[in-house]
């Protein structure tokens, strides 16, 4: 299974936030995660309407991990941003197999295994142990400066 670009981006959202010593602005999540800015503000307000985050409006303001959040799954975020979707739509179009398909049942069955194995692991899980420094390393690399110009 592959998780569209919006799920990974709120999973690292999350993970970024969760270890940040204080609020962070989505300007800083955006250039510490090398991601588009209008991105990260519509995954930011996403995860704010999950809970998962706290928004700040303001010269003060900024986004910081919800007190609750570490409890969440990381299956219930994935479900959230992904939806209930099968990994493949027998109906659009009309598959003439679906009458007496197995595979789709059995995509049904490794769609549920890849969610239940997401529901183990909690928010608070991803950022534990050596991964909490790690993230805190997190952000653009320095640009080296430019070559002399031979005279």
């Amino acid at each position: 299974m592959k998780l569209n670009r919006s799920t990974d981006m709120a999973l690292r959202i999350a993970m970024l936030a969760a270890v940040a010593p204080a609020r962070t602005t989505v300007d800083e999540l955006a250039e510490r995660l090398a991601l588009p800015r209008s991105h990260v503000a519509k995954v930011v307000q996403r995860l704010q309407r999950l809970g998962v985050l706290v928004t700040i409006r303001g010269r003060a303001g900024g986004v910081a991990i919800a007190e609750a959040a570490g409890d969440l799954t990381v299956g219930a975020v994935v479900r959230a941003f992904e939806g209930d979707d099968e990994v493949v739509p027998c109906e659009q179009p009309a598959c003439p197999l679906a009458v007496d398909c197995r595979l789709r049942g059995q995509l049904r069955r490794a769609q549920a295994a890849f969610l239940a194995v997401l529901d183990e692991t909690r928010l608070a899980d991803l950022v534990d142990g050596a991964a909490s420094p790690l993230l805190l390393t997190l952000g653009p690399r320095p640009t080296p400066p430019p070559a002399a110009l031979p005279l």
